[in-house]
């Protein structure tokens, strides 16, 4: 963690320097990509600049307080516990703004909503889903984009894709990755049994496009006319795009724009992040004594949570929690959830690394 650290410090700080360039000013691309980057590692940045201040100031104090003047160590003695609170205090703080690892810091994520068993009932649980996510991003007050989605005539989704822009973004979302099981009487269920369908999340960082160089030679561009659900036709114009990635062989399609143009730069976008993603996956499986966070794996496969609506309940299977408000969660209000994980995987970061001297 100190060496992230300390790479992120340099990073900004070269940042900085950049920003006063002239040249580099005189871009606007450009120094809005580093004025982007710049902001979104300033935080982090400055907090650990200011830690490694007070581990300056607190050596200092400590052959103070060895001083034989007792007037002159009773006050080295004093600002020594002072600075040692406000130590504390930044180093928890730098352990939450550090989950995730490299990403802790992206503002820009994307998250990928799958129906996954239960047909209609389990695409119908993808929009509330969908819905719960909206509405915890309009709460904290992100940007979010709609990508690409495929519904279904009830109005559930088979899969939804959305970006999503904010502080704190991908730090929180990362512990929506896996799978969520649902428990309820579906509508069109006519003798009131409990059924149980699932939903499977994947959350991105997002790279910049410096981090991903793509072109168009590197994968293969097919184009379609959109289609609705059911197979309803959308429009006579080629306005959907495929693209195939020769390398990896990672697909994905849009065609939630009218402009194939607008889809194909959303297109790249998705492409580019899951690239970005198999590229972090194989360099964590390369380090397979660390993960990318102490709560889970991130493998959709992995069953995450279960909402219960008979009993209004929402488990979280990785750290026990139950919690009887779901029908305040569905509508947006997860803080509850995300403020329990965060805090789970911080003691636990904290009793991994030990306390500080």
């Amino acid at each position: 963690m100190r060496d992230m650290l300390e790479s992120k410090l340099k990073r900004f700080e070269e940042l900085e320097r950049m920003m006063l360039d002239p040249e580099i000013q005189t871009v606007s691309t450009k120094i809005a990509a580093v004025a982007r980057e710049h902001g979104s590692i300033a935080r982090m940045a400055n907090k650990y600049r200011r830690f490694k201040k007070l581990n300056t100031q607190l050596t200092e104090l400590k052959v103070m307080a060895d001083s034989h003047d007792p007037e002159e160590r009773e006050m080295a003695e004093a600002e020594i516990e002072t600075l040692r609170e406000e130590r504390e205090e930044i180093w928890d703080e730098l352990l939450v703004l550090t989950l995730g690892g490299d990403d802790a810091h992206r503002a820009r994520c994307q998250l990928e909503i799958r129906a996954g068993t239960g047909g209609d009932e389990a695409a119908l649980f993808a929009r509330n889903l969908y819905d719960m996510y909206k509405r915890h991003a309009e709460n904290r007050g992100w940007k979010i984009e709609l990508i690409d989605a495929n519904p279904t005539e009830l109005g559930g989704f088979k899969e939804i894709i959305l970006a999503i822009e904010g502080e704190g973004a991908f730090r929180e979302l990362q512990y929506e990755s896996g799978g969520h099981r649902v428990q309820r009487v579906p509508e069109t269920e006519a003798k009131g049994r409990v059924h149980t369908s699932a939903a499977t999340v994947a959350v991105m960082a997002e790279p910049e496009d410096v981090e991903v160089n793509l072109t168009p030679d590197d994968y293969r561009l097919d184009k379609f006319n959109a289609s609705g659900p059911g197979g309803q036709h959308v429009n006579k114009t080629e306005s959907a795009v495929r693209l195939t990635h020769h390398e990896t062989g990672i697909v994905v399609q849009c065609q939630d724009e009218k402009s194939q143009h607008k889809n194909l730069a959303k297109a790249l976008r998705v492409l580019k992040t899951r690239i970005y993603e198999r590229k972090v996956l194989e360099e964590q499986e390369k380090r397979s004594s660390e993960r990318k966070t102490l709560i889970g794996s991130g493998d959709r496969s992995q069953r995450i949570r279960t909402y219960n609506f008979p009993e209004n309940r929402v488990s979280d299977h990785r750290i026990n929690l139950t919690i009887y408000k779901l029908d305040q969660i569905l509508a947006g209000d997860m803080q509850v959830l995300t403020d329990s994980l965060i805090d789970h995987d911080r003691q636990s970061l904290r009793e991994a690394m030990g306390g500080l001297e």
